[in-house]
């Protein structure tokens, strides 16, 4: 109780933070005099040795770790909960949003998803001219901004090229904001180039969107997914119980044995465990908590329990293969050689396999099974890179790199991204840019994200921060709650030391690849 008393008093005197973000904090501590949801002892030692994360979810899940409203649904039914008809014109149809997004949880506190907005929008644009939609946007964004401060709040555009799309990324460009977090869907059919380029020189200039293989991500699922948080694709009207992750370094680091025992016995034990986890805290959310038979959104079909899975995440896979590659002798290191590289792909592969093979409750969304995570790290993480990628700092030249990572893409149906950092020479030419994104995406890449060095907007894991913002919290607090996250990952893994690529020469080949 002491301990409990000490931490708190931390919260409430803690002049960086402000109002909410206290709440926040003063509700996790709450939760955490709770009992963890029940697991194996030797679970409950991996969580304490971190060789498992469950990303501090709580002791007590009382509501998913994502949410992605079916929006649709909901402005063509209104809210009886909230008092909403049916929105009949554009201001409504913003109206109705605002509200709703406000009272949509997730691990943040803030929704994490606002919808395909240009989908969501253009039922209403009647005969409203560019120069009318671009002012409301521009308010609706300064709102969205406002009132949810974490760069965890992500939405979607596309894939069809619109009036609405166009006028999200000239917003974009504009307010320079780092919420909401943004992703554009591209489909080789659907997407013009015009459209692609219009988003490329949006990233210019604010570091988003995110391009996402809309052709590779809808296979995956059954309905309309939604890209989410840093980059997690998960189905509308649905989401993610819980994200829980496994720290390939460290349980490389206590392996003893060759790479035949680590995936005969280390790596199976560790999969197993993990979604021993996962299925815990599920059965604790939906059955103890009875969240689905309780939270509005479910009574009113918004979102529906059958649209639920679960997120099994992984990360460290570098440093794995980097160990279990100098256990046996070699030289090879994740990123620069190919044996190095197809271990990494075995690796995922296999988890892939016991995932898979695993059945959950509670999980309809996805058969049954859980999703599978290249996730995307945390400030916490000194020694470990996140997912699938290739350190900070070790990355090859763009072509080497997007075929090293490539292969993992289509395994990994619960969002994967690798970020390229481009030497701001490449502005000069952003169809070398378009060239490379449709070369990756040939290669099998799920999703594209980059930035220019040197810009005032910093992609931390999958989110964002302004440089400006760095240098205010550290002096006073900010109001964005990621900026904590974003003020540790630079301390821990330097994110903003990624080995800026030139592209000035056969920039047309990417394609080829």
């Amino acid at each position: 109780m002491e301990d409990i008393k000490n931490r708190v008093r931390e919260v409430l005197t803690d002049g960086c933070l402000d109002y909410k973000q206290k709440k926040h904090n003063l509700a996790y501590i709450a939760e955490s005099t709770q009992a963890y949801p029940k697991v194996s002892d030797e679970a409950m030692e991996a969580l304490a040795d971190k060789k498992i994360c469950d990303l501090f979810e709580g002791s007590a899940p009382y509501r998913p770790r994502y949410i992605l409203p079916d929006y649709k649904l909901a402005l063509k039914k209104g809210i009886k909960y909230l008092e909403l008809d049916p929105p009949t014109d554009f201001d409504e149809a913003i109206n109705f949003l605002s509200i709703l997004y406000s009272y949509v949880p997730s691990i943040t506190g803030y929704s994490v998803y606002l919808g395909n907005i240009d989908q969501l929008l253009l039922p209403f644009v009647a005969d409203l001219s560019e120069e009318s939609i671009y002012k409301k946007l521009k308010l609706f964004w300064r709102y969205i901004d406002r009132t949810l401060p974490d760069a965890f709040v992500h939405i979607n555009i596309g894939p069809e090229d619109n009036i609405i799309a166009r006028a999200v990324l000239k917003v974009e460009r504009e307010v320079k904001q780092v919420v909401p977090n943004l992703t554009l869907k591209y489909d080789t059919e659907k997407t013009s180039d015009a459209l692609l380029n219009d988003a490329i020189k949006t990233v210019f200039e604010v570091a988003k969107p995110h391009i996402a293989n809309h052709n590779m991500i809808t296979t995956d699922f059954k309905g309309e997914y939604g890209v989410v948080s840093c980059y997690n694709s998960l189905p509308e009207g649905g989401g993610s119980h819980t994200l829980i992750r496994l720290n390939l370094k460290k349980i490389t680091d206590q392996h003893s044995g060759n790479t035949d025992a680590f995936f005969a016995e280390t790596l199976p034990k560790y999969c197993e465990m993990t979604l021993d986890i996962i299925e815990a805290r599920i059965k604790y959310l939906v059955e103890t908590v009875k969240y689905f038979e309780t939270d509005f959104l479910a009574q009113e079909g918004i979102i529906k329990l059958e649209n639920f899975s679960a997120m099994f995440g992984f990360y460290g896979l570098a440093e794995c293969v980097n160990t279990l590659m100098k256990n046996e002798g070699h030289d090879f290191t994740y990123g620069h050689s190919e044996e190095a590289n197809q271990l990494g792909h075995r690796i995922v592969e296999e988890m892939k396999q016991h995932v898979d093979a695993r059945p959950l409750p509670y999980c309809e969304a996805n058969n049954g099974r859980a999703f599978i995570h290249s996730q995307s790290g945390i400030d916490i993480d000194v020694e470990e890179t996140a997912g699938a990628r290739i350190p900070i700092g070790e990355e090859p030249d763009i072509y080497s790199h997007i075929n090293a990572v490539a292969p993992h893409h289509h395994l990994i149906n619960g969002g994967i991204s690798d970020i390229f950092h481009f030497d701001d020479t490449v502005k000069r030419n952003p169809q070398a840019v378009l060239d490379i994104i449709k070369g990756a995406f040939k290669k099998g890449m799920r999703m594209f994200t980059f930035n220019i060095a040197n810009s005032e907007f910093i992609r931390v894991t999958g989110y964002l921060v302004r440089r400006s913002d760095l240098k205010e919290f550290r002096e006073e607090g900010s109001r964005y709650g990621s900026t904590s996250f974003a003020a540790n990952s630079m301390d821990n893994k330097n994110v903003d030391k990624r080995i800026a690529k030139r592209v000035n020469s056969n920039e047309r080949t990417a394609s080829q690849y």
